[in-house]
């Protein structure tokens, strides 16, 4: 059985573009590969030709794999999210009480995580422990240097 996957629009069309390159430009250049390596001669001796075969193999793999996790891919509905407790796309504001430090992050799926850019998935310890908290709440998150008490200052969406 397929597992369900959500995703936000920007995170859906992403997946949807880069599985669109893979058959568009990557799959016509891998049979090019071939067929360049083909006409150089003896196949049972063509390490170019077993190389782009190869190649080949591995880009059919990710395609398949990226059909399957678009099939099972589900659209977030933004609006019936619930505002007062931090769900998947929900912007997080914390005050981390060992040092006092604010920090902000989204909460996104797995797939669509960057912690460079404050994404941080709800399938990570802290996002994990800051799922249903509400505002003035403190997550208490073990993480492998110790233990965090991140507190809720806001929760918004955005």
């Amino acid at each position: 059985m397929s597992n369900v996957s959500y995703y936000t629009a920007e995170g859906l069309k992403k997946l949807k573009d880069e599985l669109n390159q893979l058959r568009d430009v990557e799959r016509p250049n891998a049979s090019q590969a071939i067929a360049e390596a083909r006409d150089k001669g003896d196949l049972s001796e063509n390490a170019e030709y077993d190389a782009a075969k190869e190649a080949q193999g591995l880009l059919e793999m990710k395609i398949s794999k990226m059909e399957g996790i678009l099939a099972t891919a589900r659209l977030i509905d933004e609006s019936q999210l619930d505002t007062s407790k931090a769900l998947v796309l929900s912007t997080v504001k914390l005050k981390n009480q060992n040092n006092g430090m604010e920090m902000k992050y989204k909460l996104v799926a797995e797939s669509e995580s960057d912690i460079k850019t404050g994404k941080i998935s709800v399938s990570s310890p802290i996002g994990k422990g800051l799922l249903g908290k509400k505002v003035g709440d403190v997550a208490e998150i073990v993480v492998p240097n110790g233990n965090l008490k991140l507190e809720i200052i806001e929760i918004t969406r955005e």
